[in-house]
């Protein structure tokens, strides 16, 4: 990469502004350059698309990004030590990136404006990645602003996010991602390919747009989620006491006796519309 783009190597420039990975703010800097390129190749063609990213940190994927041909990268990052760095990325891409100093949890996505169709790239802080996913593929209207999100997260993450109904990491975001989005697992990450290595394994996850996802209230999904999976051992007619129970899973033609983890999206949308 620095062959390619002409700017010094990662550990470089770490080390020069004194970039050491923070776990408070759930930092694991990704310094394999060709690990960069390949997920932003997993989003698909980059040109003529504005890219949102989370926590770039030093730059590795922001360069990946501006270098496979992104017309401009918009990049949020919380820890002002970063800026610098990026600073010298944005100088030798003139007017293709713009880094705004932020919380990413409390950044109005949508309203920011894109050059272009736009897309989501990320190595997300762990901390945050979760809630960060949920709240794109939960806005009101849909289809959303976005037309791909390309993620990192732990392994143990992705997993659940991909589950369908039978899967031992099916759960709320398998069916929330599944309602929503059409989802699958790109490739894993190896701990050794970060600063510092985590613990875990990781793996990016591409998600994009349901164009059609079955009509249901958002806030009576996630009320049925949240209720059959707080308490998945049990039978849904004691797991759905609270809203209604076997009333309710009797209206929607669902087995009282069965347990969450064997409903399709499909069904948890007939009990949600059920409500």
């Amino acid at each position: 990469m620095a062959a390619l783009d002409g700017l010094p190597p990662l550990r470089d420039v770490i080390q020069r502004h004194g970039l050491d990975a923070r776990k408070a703010l759930g930092q694991n800097f990704l310094l394999d350059l060709n690990l960069t390129q390949k997920v932003a190749r997993t989003a698909g063609s980059l040109e003529d698309v504005t890219v949102f990213e989370v926590g770039p940190g030093p730059g590795g994927l922001t360069r990946a990004i501006l270098a496979l041909g992104a017309k401009k990268v918009i990049a949020v990052e919380r820890d002002s030590r970063c800026l610098p760095a990026l600073a010298e990325i944005a100088d030798h891409y003139p007017g293709r990136l713009e880094v705004i100093e932020g919380d990413a949890l409390k950044t109005d996505f949508e309203a920011l404006p894109p050059e272009g169709p736009v897309k989501i790239i990320a190595n997300l802080p762990y901390n945050v990645g979760t809630q960060l996913l949920v709240n794109w593929i939960l806005p009101r209207k849909w289809p959303p602003f976005w037309q791909s999100l390309t993620l990192m997260f732990q392994k143990e993450v992705g997993e659940r996010i991909v589950a369908t109904e039978e899967d031992d990491h099916y759960g709320r975001l398998g069916v929330l991602c599944g309602w929503r989005t059409n989802v699958h697992m790109a490739f894993d990450v190896s701990p050794q390919a970060f600063t510092p290595p985590p613990k875990v394994t990781s793996t990016v996850v591409h998600l994009t747009p349901n164009e059609n996802p079955i009509p249901c209230s958002i806030a009576d999904l996630e009320k049925v989620t949240h209720a059959a999976f707080g308490q998945r051992r049990k039978m849904l007619r004691q797991s759905l006491k609270p809203l209604g129970g076997e009333a309710l899973l009797n209206k929607a033609g669902i087995d009282p006796q069965r347990r969450a983890e064997t409903l399709s999206v499909a069904e948890f949308c007939l009990l949600a519309n059920s409500l």
